[in-house]
């Protein structure tokens, strides 16, 4: 079961969000170029390694202050199914958190909820040598903000109840699919390492909670919280099928104009809900 869509359409071209997303696909196309040694090198140098956050012997030696890794391990990802399944969460939330703040803002925003996502985990672990890579816990942030302003949106989620050949597509309020995925992060947390590798799920939680914490700094002025869906979106969702995206007519915009930008579809890329493969690393997956 995972997030395909929203209902949430924006009025500003979501520019920061797609620079984010070409430019963890584009590291990764260049990753996958390397060879197997200079991949592991790569996530060893700019991975954030609590270890050397924190004044311990590692082994690893960088050509920069350890403290940048924990910009540069955001845009690190460990498999076609780590990148996928953090550029689809990205895709559907990230456009209406920008909005909110502005293009600056918003990326200011992302790679700060990232950094306190790191250190979360690396305070954790401070004497773990496994370097931790991926999005997921700037992403983490974005779903925390995403959660204080637009809790009554609907997420598409499409079942898939595997060995089954059954799905089916339903819409469920943002705050609940938010609030179970921040529940399964803090309870998987809570029962597991974060010594070890797999997933860095107190990664989630931090940038989860930074995003909550920090979203009053960023939003735009004049925009609130808790918001309630626009009278044309309640409106389309009684007409929509299951394979259209509610809040959008053919050819319209939610305000009744012609078809502009403010209204783009949430459709794609779509991805299975992900665990990640590489052994050795801290995935905030």
């Amino acid at each position: 079961m995972f997030p395909i869509a929203d209902d949430n359409p924006t009025r500003t071209l979501p520019i920061v969000t797609w620079f984010l997303i070409a430019a963890c696909v584009g590291i990764y196309v260049w990753q996958a170029s390397l060879p197997d040694g200079a991949v592991e090198t790569v996530f060893l140098t700019y991975g954030s390694i609590p270890a050397n956050l924190f004044g311990g012997a590692t082994g690893v030696v960088l050509p920069f202050p350890s403290e940048v890794t924990l910009v540069s391990s955001q845009f690190l990802h460990g498999g076609l199914m780590h990148l996928g399944g953090n550029m689809l969460y990205l895709y559907i939330f990230g456009d209406n958190v920008e909005a909110a703040m502005g293009h600056l803002k918003f990326l200011a925003f992302y790679l700060v909820a990232g950094v306190v996502a790191a250190l979360t985990h690396a305070v954790l672990a401070q004497t773990s040598g496994i370097p931790m890579i991926g999005a997921s816990g700037a992403i983490s942030g974005v779903l925390g903000a995403y959660l204080l302003l637009y809790p009554h949106a609907r997420v598409r989620i499409l079942f898939l109840p595997l060995p089954i050949p059954f799905f089916k597509v339903f819409a469920v309020p943002a705050i609940i699919v938010l609030g179970i995925w921040f529940t399964i992060q803090f309870v998987s947390a809570a029962y597991s390492s974060p010594e070890g590798g797999g997933v860095a799920f107190w990664a989630h939680v931090g940038g989860f909670v930074a995003g909550v914490v920090l979203l009053p700094f960023f939003k735009q002025r004049g925009v609130p919280y808790w918001q309630s869906p626009s009278a044309e979106v309640i409106d389309t969702r009684r007409s929509a099928g299951p394979w259209t995206r509610i809040g959008s007519r053919p050819g319209s915009s939610v305000d009744g104009t012609s078809d502009d930008l403010s209204d783009r579809g949430k459709r794609g890329p779509w991805t299975a809900r992900l665990r990640p493969s590489v052994c050795g690393l801290a995935l905030a997956a």
